[in-house]
């Protein structure tokens, strides 16, 4: 992964004076300390949040994570995700894989069965995700009446 450089502004005042002025570093994003500019679209702690943001990603993962640590073939899948399509579901499937989020078993036979699994990473996300999700049914009510007010 090439690194990011990270320019940083700074403003120094003292006694009777100050000193404006910026510095640059290079910086490889997953080291510690180490955050992005989530208001840039190339920002790749952004891009995440987009996936991880996304209704079908959240649901899939919730799903995937009730069946660990087995795994669910594609049509299963789409069975328990309602409203999902079938392009739909193999895009955020792919997405999730490129991400190392999800694993896929190719089993060899005629026709070939595919199955989908969450790795350990994707896992890890299943409780953050359980707390949005908590966070929602929590609020939903106070949201609904807002929704009906006029804007």
């Amino acid at each position: 992964m090439s690194p990011w450089v990270v320019t940083i502004g700074y403003l120094l005042k003292g006694g009777d004076h100050a000193m404006a002025g910026q510095d640059s570093t290079s910086v490889s994003p997953g080291e510690p300390g180490v955050t992005g500019d989530l208001f840039s679209p190339a920002c790749p702690t952004r891009q995440l949040l987009d996936r991880i943001g996304d209704k079908w990603t959240s649901m899939l993962v919730k799903v995937l994570a009730e069946a660990h640590p087995g795994e669910l073939g594609f049509a299963e899948l789409r069975r328990r995700t309602p409203g999902v399509s079938h392009k739909m579901l193999s895009q955020t499937l792919q997405s999730l894989r490129h991400d190392g989020l999800v694993e896929r078993r190719v089993d060899p036979v005629v026709p070939p069965r595919v199955y989908y699994s969450l790795t350990d990473l994707g896992l890890s996300l299943d409780a953050p995700l359980a707390v949005v999700r908590a966070w929602a049914e929590q609020h939903i009510r106070a949201i609904e009446e807002a929704r009906r007010r006029p804007d």
